[in-house]
């Protein structure tokens, strides 16, 4: 019954250590008597000087550790801090207070299977929309349609179900510049309601390697490896912003590019900068000329510095006074017409044959005929129905037409609503005009039409041209 001479086990820090309450028949040591427990207690006291000297031993492990760690994450903060630049410099194109969608930051890494060289969200964007506009076009350049930017931009949008602008024609062009061949023109058949004929156009043309005895053809084989050069351009633009990271890490760091399968762990490859557009043939500015002063100023413009001279002088000997002579009483008239400022030192002969001209043709439209009238509607169509007549007897592939079956073809080919008798009033108006080009026989009730299809079509058209501008005069 005497109080235990060891001391209780020294407590480790950290250590939970569960209250019991004494057993029947069993004391605490403080119950005992005092000089039974005294031995004991030295003992304690003893080995609790050891434990402190242990904790305390542990205590300046731990501080040591923690400046450690705080080492180690002041570095890693600097680290950060440079990729967090690379990455702010890489990102430059989105607009401030602006933020992309998370779906698109962190688009290669949602991609299953194996990490790779992953594109870009936006640049998987752009080669969708490069396969989507090649098929189209393939499509319309092998049925020789021309292609308009309008007619792609219209079927690529219904392909995708998203916007497709010429800038993201601009940006195909900067990664593959030979896939086509971009042009500005006009007088392109459109159904489109706003869209003249006269208007420019952006017309797209495939660039294709041509082929012995037929023409090129967009084929399937074709459309699979420009899609894969495509997709090759934009891993080397990847690339080239991938090396550019490799080089402003701490230290810099070199890859070969043969030897390449995957992006850096810490290359934000969504965080690439865009494609910049490549500029586009734009249609040509054409200056139009509203008012009278505007056309004398370009009329004065075009002429030389001698013959502006020689209108000036001309302009200050007209308006030198007269020798003096007796005068004369002046009966009240009409007041002379003054020139407008804009005709100061213009040649008034010139003046008056403009007038007399413009009055010319003022007095010609006045007292022109109804037959003269409808001869020079005749006339002006004329060169349209010449290439018309050509190509019936181009399909036709015979040495000569009957009247009738000329008349009924050109009828069904022009776009002017004319009917079979008065298309062959044309016909004849040609043959007495090109009697060298195009003659009519006379075979018992037949008429037939023989045609030169080795002339040159626009030299028909010139003189054609040429003689209603002499008979509408």
């Amino acid at each position: 019954d005497s109080c235990p001479t060891s001391p209780p086990a020294p407590i480790s820090p950290g250590k939970k250590v569960k209250r019991t309450a004494p057993s029947e028949g069993q004391l605490p040591c403080l119950a005992a008597p005092k000089d039974k427990c005294v031995r004991g207690w030295g003992d304690w006291m003893a080995l609790s000087k050891d434990t402190i000297s242990e904790l305390q031993s542990r205590l300046q492990r731990a501080r040591v550790l923690g400046a450690q760690a705080q080492a180690l994450r002041a570095s890693a903060q600097k680290d950060a801090k440079e990729t967090s630049t690379s990455e702010a410099e890489g990102s430059a194109e989105q607009p401030c207070g602006e933020k992309a969608p998370a779906y698109q930051r962190f688009h290669a890494l949602a991609q299953p299977g194996p990490p790779g060289l992953v594109l870009p969200y936006k640049y998987q964007v752009l080669a969708e929309m490069f396969c989507s506009m090649d098929t189209i076009v393939g499509m319309l350049h092998n049925r020789s349609e021309t292609v308009t930017f309008a007619k792609v931009k219209q079927a690529v949008q219904d392909m995708m179900r998203r916007r497709f602008e010429e800038r993201n024609v601009g940006q195909i062009k900067t990664v593959y510049p030979e896939s086509y061949r971009f042009r500005q023109e006009r007088n392109i058949p459109t159904f489109k309601d706003g869209v003249k004929r006269s208007d420019y156009q952006l017309t797209i043309e495939p660039v294709l390697e041509s082929e012995a005895g037929s023409a090129p053809q967009l084929t399937a084989s074709r459309l699979l490896q420009r899609r894969q050069l495509f997709s090759r351009n934009l891993v080397e633009r990847v690339k080239e912003h991938h090396r550019a990271f490799l080089a402003s890490l701490s230290p810099p760091m070199a890859v070969p590019e043969d030897q390449l399968t995957r992006w850096h762990p810490r290359f934000n490859v969504d965080g690439v900068p865009d494609i910049e557009p490549a500029e586009l043939p734009q249609p040509p500015s054409t200056e139009r000329l509203t008012t009278a002063q505007e056309v004398l100023a370009r009329a004065r413009s075009l002429m030389s510095p001698r013959m502006e001279k020689a209108l000036s002088d001309m302009a200050l000997r007209s308006a030198e006074p007269s020798s003096p002579g007796p005068p004369s009483p002046v009966l009240p008239a009409t007041p002379p017409a003054t020139p407008p400022s804009a005709l100061k030192g213009v040649s008034q002969a010139l003046l008056e044959r403009i007038r007399a001209k413009e009055a010319q043709k003022q007095l010609a439209q006045m007292t022109r005929r109804p037959e003269q009238e409808l001869r020079l509607q005749r006339l002006e169509r004329l060169p349209e129905l010449a290439r018309v007549l050509r190509g019936v007897f181009v399909s036709e592939r015979k040495p000569a037409l009957t009247m009738d079956v000329a008349c009924a073809r050109m009828v069904g080919s022009c776009r002017a609503a004319l009917s079979p008798g008065e298309m062959e009033q044309h016909v004849r108006l040609l043959a007495e005009l090109l009697p060298d080009w195009l003659s009519l026989h006379r075979i018992r009730t037949d008429t037939y039409i023989k045609l030169d299809k080795a002339t040159d079509l626009t030299s028909i058209a010139a003189r054609l041209a040429h003689q209603a501008r002499a008979e509408g005069l």
